[in-house]
Parts: structure tokens; C-alpha cells; sequence
């Protein structure tokens, strides 16, 4: 197959750029190459179809088309308030058009008397409708027969403007290098039994018209197109990564489900697994016993079960002669799993130990020697166990928890502690994710979860509360109170700032004090200027049940858990993000006593805020609730996916395109089940298609 390297061009050799407007186009936009201009797809279009009466125009008009006469242009203001403005006409009335920068320029181009064609934004200014920096071209100049229903209007800055690299412009040079492109240029990419069955435009053809449609159809077939293939070659690569793996990375066998798994399924098991957990054990479990080494994502909503599901898995790895560790994030999260998994597994005989970083001395050295002997079963700690002189005697089986804290780097030295294989591999998260993020972020993993809470958990009560309930809302936390219940008050700020008139930690705190005077009550302060070892005595104060209220900031998001905290209050809720919100009303909930949480918020809301607010208070489910926050936010701004390249499209939108994506994946699956590498002759494209555009990405989810 021929592969013509004309898209490799560097864009100054285009007729008409050059290398001053080349070095704007890369330093402005990131266009390098004839590819890199072609590519750069137009964000919406002008319907040239009908022009607006300047007598009907509005500031809510938006986005404009008009054709009238420049009447009058003059020079307005000295220095920095120096303006251009030109009168412009049509049958219906007037309205004035306004340069603040470039005016020399614009004053040289335009022709006072002479019909324009104007496309821009209405503006109200001094209670006149106004265009600023308007869309120009001379009616004369334009051929209504060749010109398109649709113009296409491209990401501009103004220095590209100055430069002569408007919107005008940049079509211009499009259409030149659309005729100059040789067709094998952009030669098609999909295999002919999928452009068969899928009955989409060809390659070429949605190129063309994602910049030049004819109609709304062509646009249409276009963007379909388009976003099909770049959601489509990103699963198959995906896909192949994730074969690749299983082909690589050969796994230890967990054979039998022995004793202790057995002894403890039958008689120590505290509650009633959910169909859930059960159908994740089994997935797992295939995974153990395939000699391929496992990479699974497990999801589950806060208090879903994940941990029981977690000494399940490390029972597997016991029982088949091999170490299991559970790593986290922090010192109180790794020390509440510590604690909860010895009395699991107490009644066992089996020894866990815990390292952290405050672990030193005699007992370091007993625990690392222990644990090198094979005497300790299972290891559960902090990025400590990662450390060069941490050796297990047989590691099988390594899980970590809320892995997007830990580094790629990190992560990978977990597999250096285990030979001659690789150690099988669970991540869990707390963090839900929704589908189309998950399909794309973790392509390469399997992905189970857990949409369900254990028998017993009463749903957590959200309600919406403002200033003016704030004495009902103190007489409500000292009922709880006087019941033996402790509650969370979270704050967004620490400190006291003149820019955001927010309720901030410390007056909170005074405030509370007053309200609940010691040494009746106690409260616990937490927040991330404190020093660590300051951080954890107050946490582990409240954990202990000696303080009764915790005022803190975003800190408790994460891990700590206190069955006797039944009320969660978030101050100023509106400054939280949904998916914050969710996991900090996941640390109430957690007892059998029914739990609420309280969202105070002022009265001015944005719609947005108030969309968050109106979500919180109807569903617990943070399935959903990641899924609305997904429209809300968009997938580049979601929770740790900022980092990912994976997310940046061009086209395609995870919000919008969920369907298209899951056909695509299906389409994906079914080639790389029949073709793994892609060799058969009906695929060289699609390899070929691969290996050019993708060569440089290696995905990231090996190390989960």
C-alpha cells in the first residue's frame, strides 16, 4: 500500500502561508503539518442561506448575516480607547460596526460606499446594537452560485486575525489545499466489508464536507463518519493493547479454592454477599485460575462492599501457596483496611501485617524478615511497600485502592516484587465511572463493578438546606448528638478570603464552638496545612468516638470510616464538584442508624450549581451521578482524566456520542476476535491505518 507523504508537508509550504504565518499557525494552534491544518475541523457553521434585517437584531440575535452598504467610517478616541467605527446600512435601518485593534489595517481594505456581506456577534453597548471586529467580504466579490450554504468558522485568536488568517482566510487556503491533495492522500481507512455493512461516506468524502458541506446531509454524513473512525481505531487500539498483554504477561495459576477461603465463606463471613460481589468473585476468580496475569478495575459506589470482596481474593492467593498485599493511599485509609481485614481473618490463624512509613526500627526489621520467610500471609500498608528492601517470599497477588493516587512509576514497582511472574493485579475505586469514560480511559483493563449496597444500609437522606434553616440545622446536630451519633462539617476554605464570601473553616469552627461549648462536646479540626502526624491524632480522635463533630475541608473525601457518623453538613455545597459531593456524603451511612446529609448552600445559585444541588438530593447512585456530571463538566475536566491524551478528540464527544461509541467497541471486538494482529489481507488497512497513526501510543494500563 502506497502512503503518500504530501499530509507531511510543513504548513509554511502551502501557497499563501509561508514562514511567518507557518510559525503563527504552530505557535496559535498546534498546526504543523498539511495533516495538522486538514484536521483542525471547523467548530460550527454560517448558514448563508438568509440574510437578518438590521431593524429586527437584538443582543440575543447571537451570531449574524448581513448585506447593506458601508456608509460612513471614522476614527473615534486617543490611546487605549482608540476605535475604528464604520455605519452600516441596509434597507431596514443601521447599525455600527467596531474595530478596537488592527483599525489601520481595516481602514486600508475597506471601501466606504461600497455593499458588504457582514457575518458577526451583536453586541448592546451604550443602548445601541453594535458588531465588533465583524466577518467582511464586498458583495461584488462573492458568486452566489459557487459560494456554499454552509461556511465553516475555525478557532481563531486575534493575532492570527492581524496576520491574515481570519476565518475568510483560512478557507480559503483549505479549499487550496483540497485541490492540491492527491487522492491517495486520503486513502480509505475502513476495511470494504465494514464500508459495506456500515453504509457510511467514504474517508475522502467526509474530509472534503466537514469543511465544505453542501447541505445539512453532506454535514451530517460527515461528522458521522468522522467520529466514527476516531472512536472506532481508538477501541481496536485499545483492544489490541489489552491481547497483547494477555498474550505477554503470563500469570501464576490459583488452582483451588481451599481451606480458608472455604472456612471463611461458611462460617466467618459477617453479612450476605450481594448478587454483585458474588458475580465479581467469579469474574476474578476465571481470571486467577487462566494463566494470564489479571488486570481488573473493580468499581463500586462508597459502601458498596469492595473491601470483603478484596480478603476474598487474597484468600484465593493464600490458599494457593502465595502472599496477597492491599496498598493505599494514605497511613488512616491503609490502617482502617489493616484493622478491618485482621478481624476477618483472626479467626484463621493467618498473620497480616501492616508497614507504613512510620513503622521503623526492631518491629520494621521483624515484619520485612517475616514477610521475606513467607510468615506473613498478607501485607497491607502504604506506598511503603513498594520500597527496595520490602521482599515478599511469594507475592501473587497485589491490590491497590484508589489507584488514580498512585504514579504509573509507583505502580510498577509493585511487579518487580514478585518472580518469576508478574503478580495478578486488582485496582479498586470508590469513584465511579461512567460507561463511555470507563470504554475509553480503561479500554485495556477489565472492568467489573459492584451496583449494589450490602442488606442492612438504609439510603443516605440529601437535603437542601440555606442560611435562614441554619438554628433548625444546630438543634438537629445536638439531637444526634445526644443519641451517640458524631457528625462531619465540611468547609471549602480554610481561611478567611476577601474574593469568595464563603463560610470558611475557621469561623465555622468559632461558631460551632459557641454553639457547642466544651467540655460537653468535643470537635475535631482537620485540614491540609496541618502536619500529618497533627491530621491523623484528630482523625483518630473522632474515629475513637472522643470528639463528637469533625469541621474539616475536602481531606475526609477519601477513606475514613466511622459507622457512628450519621450526619455529614457541606458548607457553601455549591463550590463542590458532583462527584466531591457524592464521596463526601459516602463518609455518613456506613451504621445501621439512618444517615443524612445536608447541603447548604446561599440563595444566588448558577444553573449549573443548582443542576448539582437538584442531583445530590434525588439519587444516591453515583453511577448516575458520574454520568451527570459528565454533561455537566465535559470528560476533559472529570477527576483524573485531565492528564489523559486519550480525551482529546477532535471530533467525537463522549457525552453525545455514548451509542456511537458502543457500536464501535462492539464493531471493534468482533475484528479483534476474529484477527487479533490483523494480519488477515481484508485488514491491512486497518493495520496499516494503526501502526501510522498510533505508533507512539503505548496506552498507560499495562501497570493498571
Amino acid at each position: 500500500m502506497q502512503h503518500t507523504k504530501f499530509l507531511d508537508t510543513p504548513i509554511e509550504y502551502l501557497k499563501g502561508v509561508g514562514p511567518v504565518k507557518g510559525e503563527l499557525l504552530k505557535k496559535e494552534l498546534g498546526i504543523f503539518t498539511f495533516r495538522d491544518f486538514l484536521y483542525h475541523f471547523p467548530y460550527r457553521y454560517i448558514d448563508k442561506t438568509r440574510f437578518h434585517q438590521i431593524r429586527d437584531l437584538h443582543e440575543q440575535s447571537g451570531q449574524v448575516l448581513l448585506k447593506g452598504v458601508l456608509r460612513r467610517l471614522e476614527t473615534l478616541g486617543e490611546g487605549r480607547k482608540k476605535r475604528l467605527v464604520g455605519r452600516f446600512r441596509d434597507d431596514s435601518g443601521a447599525i455600527d460596526l467596531v474595530w478596537f485593534s488592527g483599525i489601520k489595517w481595516v481602514e486600508n481594505k475597506l471601501q466606504v460606499g461600497s455593499e458588504y456581506i457582514v457575518y458577526g456577534k451583536v453586541y448592546a453597548f451604550q443602548d445601541k446594537n453594535t458588531i465588533s471586529h465583524p466577518e467582511m467580504e464586498l458583495a461584488a466579490q462573492v458568486n452566489q452560485a459557487e459560494r456554499p450554504v454552509f461556511d465553516p468558522v475555525y478557532p481563531s485568536t486575534e493575532k492570527l486575525n492581524q496576520k491574515g488568517l481570519d476565518a475568510k482566510n483560512r478557507r480559503k487556503l483549505l479549499r487550496q489545499l483540497l485541490d492540491l491533495m492527491p487522492a491517495s492522500a486520503l486513502a480509505e481507512n475502513l476495511p470494504a466489508y465494514l464500508n459495506q455493512s456500515l453504509q457510511m461516506v467514504t474517508h475522502q468524502q467526509a474530509m472534503a464536507w466537514i469543511h465544505f458541506p453542501r447541505d445539512q446531509d453532506t454535514l451530517e454524513a460527515a461528522r458521522l463518519r468522522l467520529k466514527f473512525e476516531e472512536l472506532f481505531f481508538l477501541q481496536l487500539r485499545l483492544l489490541q493493547l489489552k491481547g497483547q498483554h494477555q498474550q505477554r504477561f503470563k500469570g501464576f495459576v490459583f488452582e483451588q479454592l481451599g481451606t480458608f477461603f472455604h472456612t471463611f465463606f461458611n462460617e466467618h463471613l459477617p453479612f450476605e454477599l450481594t448478587d454483585a460481589q458474588k458475580n465479581v468473585l467469579k469474574e476474578i476468580r476465571r481470571d486467577l485460575r487462566s494463566g494470564v496475569q489479571m488486570n481488573r478495575l473493580l468499581q463500586g459506589d462508597v459502601g458498596s462492599g469492595k473491601t470483603i470482596v478484596a480478603v476474598m481474593c487474597m484468600l484465593m492467593a493464600v490458599d494457593n501457596g502465595f502472599q496477597a498485599c492491599l496498598m493505599a493511599p494514605t497511613e488512616i485509609l491503609a490502617l482502617q483496611h489493616y484493622t478491618g481485614v485482621q478481624a476477618y481473618l483472626e479467626p484463621l490463624g493467618l498473620q497480616v501485617g501492616f508497614l507504613s512509613g512510620t513503622v521503623s526500627g526492631k518491629k520494621r526489621r521483624e515484619l520485612l524478615s517475616e514477610l521475606a520467610e513467607g510468615k506473613i500471609h498478607i501485607l497491607i500498608g502504604t506506598h511503603a511497600l513498594i520500597e527496595d528492601p520490602v521482599q515478599f517470599h511469594q507475592l501473587g497477588l497485589a491490590i491497590t485502592d484508589e489507584q488514580h493516587r498512585f504514579g504509573v512509576e509507583q505502580r510498577a514497582r509493585l511487579w518487580g516484587k514478585s518472580k518469576p511472574l508478574p503478580p495478578h493485579i486488582l485496582v479498586m475505586t470508590a469513584t465511579p465511572i461512567p460507561r463511555t469514560l470507563a470504554m475509553t480511559l480503561y479500554g485495556d483493563l477489565d472492568v467489573s463493578v459492584i451496583n449494589a449496597l450490602p442488606p442492612g444500609r438504609k439510603p443516605i437522606q440529601t437535603l437542601h438546606k440555606r442560611e435562614s434553616h441554619r438554628l433548625q440545622i444546630m438543634g438537629f446536630i445536638r439531637q444526634e448528638i445526644q443519641l451517640g451519633r458524631q457528625v462531619y462539617v465540611v468547609y471549602p476554605l480554610i481561611e478567611e478570603s476577601e474574593k469568595l464570601d464563603l463560610l470558611n473553616l475557621e469561623t465555622g469552627y468559632h461558631a460551632l464552638t459557641r454553639e457547642f461549648p466544651p467540655p460537653q462536646y468535643r470537635i475535631s479540626v482537620v485540614h491540609g496545612k496541618m502536619k500529618p502526624a497533627d491530621k491523623d491524632y484528630e482523625m483518630q480522635q473522632f474515629v475513637a468516638g472522643k470528639t463528637q463533630i469533625m469541621v474539616a475541608t475536602t481531606v475526609i473525601e477519601v477513606g475514613v470510616n466511622v459507622p457512628n457518623a450519621s450526619v455529614m453538613i457541606i458548607e457553601n455545597a455549591e463550590r463542590f464538584g458532583l462527584s466531591q459531593l457524592h464521596q463526601l456524603r459516602g463518609r455518613v451511612g456506613r451504621g445501621a442508624e439512618q444517615s443524612y446529609c445536608i447541603l447548604m448552600t446561599g440563595f444566588k445559585l448558577t444553573e449549573e450549581a443548582r443542576q448539582r444541588i437538584q442531583t445530590m438530593v434525588r439519587t444516591n447512585d453515583g453511577f448516575e451521578i458520574a454520568e451527570a456530571d459528565l454533561k455537566l463538566r465535559g470528560p476533559g475536566n472529570m477527576e483524573g482524566t485531565q492528564q489523559s491524551g486519550i480525551l482529546q478528540f477532535r471530533i467525537a464527544d463522549l457525552v453525545q456520542d455514548g451509542k456511537l461509541l458502543e457500536k464501535a467497541r462492539a464493531i471493534a471486538q468482533e475484528i479483534i476476535a476474529r484477527d487479533p494482529s490483523l494480519e488477515k489481507d481484508e485488514n491491512q488497512v486497518l493495520k496499516f491505518y494503526l501502526d501510522d497513526h498510533f505508533k507512539s501510543w503505548k496506552g498507560w494500563n499495562k501497570i493498571s
